[in-house]
């Protein structure tokens, strides 16, 4: 079985989605279309703009998702999922991607999300940070005993999980994730705590953009963040959606899921290749490729 898998934050590069746009049409209207449903110029920044351009919330999360959207779109019939999951942000692509939402409002709930995601981040100074070469449950017990708020943030793959939380018990928890044996513990260049409660104003916001807005019946399963399993009733996609906001990606439970379920191969659908080396750290036999137009 196929599993189409869509990256989350992280994932942008300057020129991304050029060579779509300039070989085929169907992409440069669906790129055009979006620059006017966002009211600026996005593909400029995406694909002139400098790296720290890219790197602002507002555009990195709608960039994205236009990438991913688009590339699997301009796939046509050999875009053929029998399964989908996105990695946070990379939810919303997927849901796409898989009939459950039109592109239109789609890419409206992708920048409703970065925008009350970056408003949250400016209420309170908080940061995320890696954490690699521990155990899942050191890491979440150490998290648990820190004061202040800093939780597991993204199940990435075995001994990588990312922490998230206000800026000095995230300091405190990487201190004594070291002592504790991590390999590392590595503050992350990121605008705040996202999937932590410090998210909550932002997940309040999004949820009632998401309440009001048409979810269908997919053509195949997603495997959301939050519970790992297979998902195919609008209502409940909806809201495993608004949870996932103050939640943690279970990565790596999603991953090891869709391998039960039949997923033999997996293919990663927009920038840069990041999922499909945690895939492989998370099931080794698993095949892995990213999805590529002629």
């Amino acid at each position: 079985m196929n599993a189409y898998i869509f990256p989350g934050q992280g994932a942008q590069f300057v020129g991304m989605g050029l060579d779509l746009y300039e070989n085929h049409s169907e992409a440069q209207e669906l790129f055009e279309r979006a620059n006017d449903i966002l009211g600026f110029s996005i593909t400029d920044i995406m694909f002139e703009g400098t790296a720290e351009d890219l790197k602002e919330t507002k555009v990195t999360q709608p960039a994205i998702f236009l990438h991913s959207v688009i590339l699997s779109k301009v796939l046509g019939d050999s875009f053929k999922p029998d399964m989908v999951a996105g990695h946070s942000l990379g939810e919303f692509s997927a849901l796409v991607a898989n009939g459950a939402l039109n592109f239109e409002d789609g890419l409206k709930l992708v920048s409703q999300r970065a925008l009350a995601m970056q408003k949250a981040c400016e209420l309170q100074p908080s940061t995320m940070a890696a954490v690699l070469g521990l155990e899942d449950e050191v890491v979440e017990k150490i998290c648990f005993e820190v004061e202040g708020i800093v939780v597991p943030a993204n199940y990435n793959c075995p001994g990588q999980l990312v922490i998230s939380g206000e800026v000095d018990a995230v300091n405190i928890a990487c201190e004594k994730m070291k002592e504790a044996g991590a390999k590392r513990a590595l503050l992350l260049p990121v605008g705040g705590a996202f999937h932590s409660p410090l998210m909550e104003p932002a997940r309040e916001e999004l949820a009632a953009a998401i309440e009001s807005t048409q979810f269908n019946a997919p053509s195949c399963p997603i495997y959301q963040n939050v519970t790992t399993t297979a998902v195919s009733d609008a209502e409940e996609i909806k809201k495993n959606l608004i949870l996932q906001l103050t939640a943690p990606v279970k990565w790596t439970q999603s991953v090891q899921q869709m391998v039960k379920d039949g997923a033999a191969s997996f293919v990663e659908v927009g920038p840069g290749k990041v999922l499909q080396g945690l895939v492989k750290k998370i099931h080794r036999e698993a095949e892995t490729s990213s999805a590529i137009v002629s």
